[in-house]
């Protein structure tokens, strides 16, 4: 092998972002779940570097700042099924025309959250980018949660517990048809990775409309490997790639204290960033997005450490 061959090599493993551009964009809206803290998020995850550790790995960055949200003007009614509906609105909105451009303008949006209520708009901003090129997106949802409740199922009325229902057709039509179409993404396209939280509503949805989640349960048996060897597949059918959103509470809380709804038993620190490497390694990714990272609750910004850690994995760094 030449020497040329050998820094082609050696470039292309430690400076994996040569020749690409990625758009940073914190979403700081926490009206989708009840307590203080996530919409701080954004602001944990650019203290721990993300912007400069991003650049290091050879990537132009564009960090466009944080998105701005709509103060509520009331208070939601008791039993309200679907609280701060029309804020939660507005941001989607926005959220998904600022995606659409960044992947129109050719960079991978990064979007950081913020409650997971974002994904409505976030994931309909990609979906819509590569619409319009004729083109579909499968997708990767990692969450200990399914988030597949809708008004009626919905336990707590937060919204944070809906978005995948909603890309998916399902929910209330306002926000469902965020971004001017719906659904978003095909079930056969999406795998699911890390339940073991999930309500009965959910679990009906789940089965009737045969999409695939690999628990726990199934990560436990089987390996981490082998599942994302799955979802990979699966997600990979999009004939434009697919996106990838993250929600913290995937992990095991010891890894990532830092969200307001800790499930014992998740992602362990080497799943999650093994996970991200295989993402990395595929090489289909066209947004990826993580959430609910709550300072309040964090422990010395473990989480949002963590946070960009997996991102940077994503990426493409490696260990050697």
């Amino acid at each position: 092998m030449t020497n040329t061959s050998l820094d082609q090599q050696q470039t292309s493993r430690d400076f994996p972002g040569t020749g690409k551009s990625v758009s940073v964009l914190g979403v700081p809206l926490h009206f989708g779940q009840s307590m203080a803290g996530v919409d701080l998020g954004p602001g944990a995850i650019r203290v721990a570097g993300l912007a400069e550790r991003i650049a290091r790995l050879g990537y132009a960055i564009n960090d466009r700042g944080d998105l701005p949200i709509e103060r509520p003007r009331s208070v939601p009614a008791a039993g309200e099924r679907l609280k701060y509906l029309a804020e939660i609105r507005a941001a989607c909105e926005n959220l998904s025309t600022q995606v659409e451009q960044i992947v129109d303008a050719g960079e991978l949006p990064i979007t950081i959250g913020g409650d997971h209520s974002i994904a409505i708009g976030s994931l309909a901003g990609v979906a819509k980018a590569f619409r319009k090129r004729d083109e579909r997106l499968g997708l990767i949802y990692f969450d200990a949660h399914a988030d597949m409740n809708t008004p009626d199922t919905s336990p707590s009325g937060n919204i944070h517990g809906m978005p995948l229902a909603v890309l998916l057709g399902y929910g209330a039509p306002e926000l469902v048809n965020v971004g001017g179409f719906a659904p978003k993404f095909d079930p056969r396209l999406c795998a699911h990775v890390g339940a073991r939280d999930l309500d009965p509503g959910e679990r009906e949805l789940i089965r009737r409309l045969g999409m695939r989640f690999f628990t726990m349960h199934e990560i436990d048996e089987r390996g981490l490997a082998a599942c994302m060897d799955d979802a990979l597949q699966i997600a990979g059918q999009g004939t434009g790639g697919y996106a990838v959103t993250f929600d913290v509470d995937a992990l095991d809380p010891g890894d990532a204290p830092g969200s307001g709804t800790l499930v014992r038993g998740g992602l362990s620190y080497r799943e999650a960033h093994l996970a991200m490497e295989k993402i990395a390694e595929d090489g289909g990714m066209r947004l990826l997005e993580v959430v609910e990272i709550n300072t309040a609750l964090d422990v010395n910004n473990r989480t949002a450490e963590l946070g960009v850690e997996l991102i940077l994995s994503a990426l493409g760094k490696t260990i050697l």
